[in-house]
């Protein structure tokens, strides 16, 4: 007993040191901190003042049908919010050890997804609700009937969505997640109950699941055949460049259905996609380039992944 507690104290002492060095005037986070200094003297100003690799789109090497639809995102007032939130987590050092003590436990049976549902940790951000709401091309007050979000994780970006929708709907494999969820008092269905509960939904969100699924294609075309014919969207994200890989307790594999996804840059990938999505049954009625963020850690303050967001309407 008295070793394991010695055990404790050590790795403790040791990622407190870690915190210490990280937190130096050179090596924490340079990257991260100029962006953020930067969001904070042009948090009014246009897109390209700031962050503008996270927004930035060739629309010359995009298809005629995609040039069109184009939506130009910019940092916005709550992306801003998540990052200065995240910014401050990663300062509190008590929390930050601990969680990375647990962290550190759980993984040896646990998957990381599930281990952050159980800490409450790792909130991802997709969009604002300012931005959710260009994408659909929606005002504030807008309300439909029924959204079904797919892979919720815990609810922080179904939050986002929630407030125009009387029924809400979510799947998610991590159980800790689903107690997330369910805390949230949204409706949880099992992966392989949306299909076929009898009714459609208005808007179905696929947040970057596509990449993370055994089957996407199949993933597709369900969804088509559950949306609303007429006014039913999906809004979906997915990660770029197209790395598909699935989690399965802790180890990752290859999915059993493969996305053909071509191209080398960003906006290569896109058009490939719009080919994909079309087979499904979808036509692309407005794309956006975003980042896909996560709150840090100890080491971080926060992540961040390049992501194309779509709006799919059935053809």
């Amino acid at each position: 007993m008295k070793l394991f507690v010695c055990w404790i104290i050590s790795y403790l002492l040791c990622l407190a040191g870690l915190r210490k060095m990280w937190s130096g005037r050179y090596l924490r986070s340079h990257l991260s901190r100029s962006l953020y200094m930067n969001m904070m003297s042009h948090s009014q100003a246009p897109y390209w003042d700031g962050n503008q690799q996270w927004y930035f789109c060739d629309t010359e090497k995009l298809s005629d049908c995609l040039r069109p639809v184009f939506i130009q995102s910019y940092l916005d007032h709550g992306t801003q919010t998540f990052l200065n939130r995240s910014i401050e987590k990663s300062g509190w050092l008590s929390i930050q050890l601990y969680h990375s003590f647990m962290s550190s436990v759980f993984s040896m049976f646990m998957s990381r997804t599930s281990i952050n549902g159980l800490l409450g940790r790792g909130s991802m951000f997709v969009f604002s609700p300012e931005q959710f709401q260009r994408l659909l091309k929606i005002d504030p007050e807008w309300k439909s009937h029924r959204l079904l979000d797919l892979g919720a994780g815990d609810g922080e970006v179904t939050k986002v969505m929630s407030p125009h929708f009387e029924e809400i709907y979510v799947t998610e494999m991590s159980q800790t997640m689903i107690w997330q969820l369910q805390k949230k008092k949204y409706r949880v269905l099992n992966i392989d109950e949306w299909q076929s509960t009898g009714f459609q939904y208005d808007v179905i969100s696929c947040l970057n699941l596509l990449d993370r699924c055994h089957q996407p294609v199949t993933l597709l075309k369900e969804m088509r055949s559950v949306l609303e014919p007429t006014r039913g969207r999906v809004i979906l994200a997915l990660v770029l460049p197209f790395h598909p890989y699935v989690e399965n307790g802790g180890k990752w594999e290859k999915p059993s259905e493969v996305m053909e996804v071509t191209g080398t840059v960003w906006e290569e990938q896109v058009n490939s996609l719009a080919d994909v999505f079309h087979v499904a049954g979808f036509a692309v009625e407005a794309v956006t380039r975003l980042p896909y963020l996560c709150e840090g850690d100890m080491y971080n303050d926060y992540y961040v992944l390049d992501d194309a967001v779509f709006v799919l309407r059935p053809i």
